[in-house]
């Protein structure tokens, strides 16, 4: 495919999703809830935008939110096979004595990963948190080190992590932003465990425990995440929603209740789907274009996306986006797949609002020593030469109209 034929399907992607609606060019989109929480975001699942927030990177006490960090590199560890889920663990007395909201596992019973990743996640349990912390890492101190690792694997620039559990440390904490970031993760990464979040209820040595989600009851819709509190912390949730194939996550810090968290929770949902729309443009890997390749075995290469081409907007805004795309004019072999290779930009009223990577779809070897002889002399009299020059924002305009 080349550019021309990507930007005209790029505009007709857009006119599909905009010719339905017309009516929304003339929406306007109200200012977002002003909630009783120290903190929140609300984020689109799907492209990653954030789409409310208020002091969404304020380092705050993150309390049992910190145990999907804890579960996420449970079940991250169970995916990688260091880890099973039918794995016997044997609970210290160290995770035992763990005070606070407890599973109420037995000093030297055995308990498989499996039940105390429900134990985590519905129950909210601490003495679960630090037995599972134990048998991946041996001790807590070691899986916060794993925690903050895998933390900044994810972007999580405003956190650290001191225990499994989320009980306090001044030295432990976290924010809005990191939480939404880490909840898309857990998401979109494992569906299978996912799934663990959405349940209302766990029953453990003869004690059944509800969720503390209460939007789990209320609103149909939602289907995860997770509820924490200390006196330091307040009433925190992370909750994420589903309507008309659209994915939200609500973070919330801080509320003063139970209650509370789960009304102001509900606010930012009802907005975001009321007054946004994500888009899917294009899936990652998928062929955009063909970049001219010098002293190469090919002349060619195939361009696609890295990841997945997705816009979240309010509504009746798509039809405002342009696109552009630029390949590098000097691509020389070799080229391994994968390697950057020019990049998307998407513009909303002249701000570009999104920029993507493109990348070789395939590899492509040095080419023979005449080929490379004669390349070179090509680049060196004729410079930029390529038979696919950058395109800018007004070629792509021309080839829409």
């Amino acid at each position: 495919m080349n550019i021309t034929t990507f930007a005209k399907r790029l505009c007709l992607l857009v006119a599909l999703i905009i010719t339905p609606t017309v009516w929304a060019a003339e929406q306007m989109t109200p200012a977002a809830p002003q909630l009783a929480a120290k903190s929140y975001v609300l984020m689109d699942a799907t492209s990653g935008n954030v789409l409310v927030e208020n002091n969404g990177d304020q380092r705050l006490a993150p309390a049992s939110l910190t145990k999907l960090m804890t579960a996420y590199i449970a079940t991250l560890e169970i995916r990688r096979g260091q880890i099973g889920e039918n794995d016997p663990v044997t609970i210290s007395e160290n995770a035992w004595r763990t005070g606070g909201s407890r599973m109420f596992i037995k000093v030297g019973s055995q308990v498989t990963v499996s039940d105390l990743l429900h134990g985590i996640i519905i129950q909210s349990g601490n003495d679960a948190s630090v037995a599972i912390s134990e048998h991946i890492a041996g001790s807590e101190d070691a899986f916060a080190d794993m925690m903050n690792k895998t933390a900044g694997d994810l972007g999580m620039t405003n956190s650290h992590f001191m225990n499994p559990t989320g009980l306090p440390n001044p030295e432990h904490y976290s924010s809005a932003h990191d939480m939404a970031i880490l909840a898309r993760a857990i998401i979109h990464e494992d569906p299978a465990h996912y799934a663990i979040y959405s349940q209302k209820e766990f029953f453990w040595n003869g004690i059944k425990q509800p969720n503390r989600n209460l939007l789990l009851w209320r609103d149909k819709t939602v289907d995860g995440l997770k509820t924490g509190h200390t006196d330091e912390a307040g009433y925190c949730m992370v909750s994420s929603a589903v309507r008309d194939g659209m994915r939200l996550i609500a973070v919330v810090f801080g509320t003063n209740s139970e209650q509370a968290r789960a009304a102001e929770t509900q606010k930012l949902l009802t907005y975001g789907f009321r007054f946004f729309e994500t888009q899917n443009f294009y899936q990652k890997g998928t062929e955009l274009a063909q970049a001219t390749v010098w002293k190469g075995t090919e002349r060619q290469v195939k361009a696609g996306l890295a990841e997945d081409l997705s816009m979240t907007m309010p509504k009746g805004d798509m039809k405002k986006l342009s696109a552009s795309m630029t390949m590098n004019p000097q691509l020389v072999a070799p080229i391994a797949k994968g390697d950057v290779i020019g990049k998307v930009e998407v513009k909303k009223d002249d701000q570009v609002v999104h920029t993507a990577n493109l990348i070789a779809l395939d590899a492509v070897e040095e080419g023979g020593i005449f080929r490379r002889v004669w390349d070179s002399i090509r680049l060196f009299f004729y410079g930029f030469c390529s038979t696919d020059p950058p395109v800018t924002t007004a070629d792509l305009l021309a080839a829409c109209s």
